[in-house]
């Protein structure tokens, strides 16, 4: 049976990491297996910045964003030099597999070491939601709520100086936070890199609405489309109503976890750990239907993410 595992944050933080990390450790002591802490990812796998886990080293965190483990990029870990280090390091404290809580580029790196003989399981902790293999990530719910909060607090200030707010989200290159935000928070316009748009088309919209009585517009755009400042410009110059440009950054990234982040993240790690315990690696866990389930790394890194197409449709048919 394995015994000793690590775990590691890597990429960009999201809120419930910690819960992830809480039930990896907790999960794999009650099993009788070892546990190391890897900070700031696999940089830190490289340089031995490694600490031993116990119960106690994860009391009190569920409730924290960011990531206790920090995190970092690794540029020398995308070479095979890199690599081998990485692998040297874990052959020398005795870590038979590790537990990557990331995304895309993350498990590209849990390839990589089970392609060399370490067992690793993927978690897909990203506030993007663009993982292929799941239909949740976790930090989505939190990133989501925190920027529904942020645009009613804006809404406040468009109301009162009857102003359109362009107001961009997080996402990276996918619409997902953009739909749902827009959707929750009956935005005018959705502009996402999934769907064509047209400011034209948007500045008429808005037009029309005004004859209707409505006075302040919410436009929200998603990262990967960006250029809110000149689409801002270009919709006050369009139709004569003053139009400031909101982009919510980072923020969306930090913040106490939401229920369902806290609990997604517990089921995923326990369930990681069920693997390792197995002598199963080189997986990413994911969940389809409200099931955990898990998918071969390479398989997963190959697949495609739908929109949610019927989504936005229905926010656009409403958004009047």
């Amino acid at each position: 049976m394995i015994k000793t595992i690590g775990v590691l944050t890597s990429g960009g933080d999201a809120p419930g990491m910690n819960a992830a990390v809480r039930a990896v450790t907790r999960t794999a002591i009650s099993k009788g297996i070892k546990v190391c802490g890897i900070r700031r990812g696999y940089n830190g796998l490289i340089k031995g910045d490694i600490i031993e886990m116990n119960e106690r080293s994860v009391s009190d965190i569920l409730q924290n964003g960011g990531t206790c483990l920090y995190t970092a990029r690794c540029h020398e870990f995308r070479t095979s030099e890199g690599v081998d280090k990485a692998v040297a390091k874990c052959k020398e404290i005795g870590l038979e597999g590790i537990v990557v809580i990331g995304g895309d580029g993350s498990f590209r790196g849990a390839a990589d070491l089970s392609a060399k003989g370490i067992l690793c399981v993927g978690l897909p902790g990203t506030i993007d939601n663009d993982i292929a293999c799941t239909e949740y990530t976790i930090g989505y719910d939190t990133a989501m709520n925190t920027a529904l909060e942020m645009v009613d607090k804006i809404r406040d200030t468009a109301q009162s100086h009857d102003r359109c707010s362009v107001v961009e989200v997080m996402g990276r290159n996918a619409g997902h936070i953009a739909v749902n935000t827009g959707i929750a928070c009956g935005a005018t316009e959705i502009i996402t890199p999934e769907m064509p748009y047209d400011l034209n088309e948007i500045a008429k919209k808005m037009l029309e609405t005004r004859k209707t009585g409505k006075q302040h517009f919410i436009i929200v755009v998603s990262e990967g489309v960006g250029h809110s400042t000149e689409i801002a410009q270009i919709l006050q110059e369009k139709t004569g109503i003053e139009a400031r440009a909101t982009i919510l950054g980072h923020v969306q990234r930090g913040g106490s976890p939401t229920v369902r982040d806290r609990v997604v993240a517990t089921q995923m790690g326990h369930y990681a750990v069920e693997l390792l315990a197995q002598g199963i690696g080189n997986r990413v866990v994911g969940m389809q239907k409200n099931s955990i389930v898990d998918f071969d790394i390479q398989e997963a890194l190959s697949m495609t993410k739908p929109f949610e197409e019927n989504l936005y449709k229905i926010a656009t048919e409403i958004a009047f």
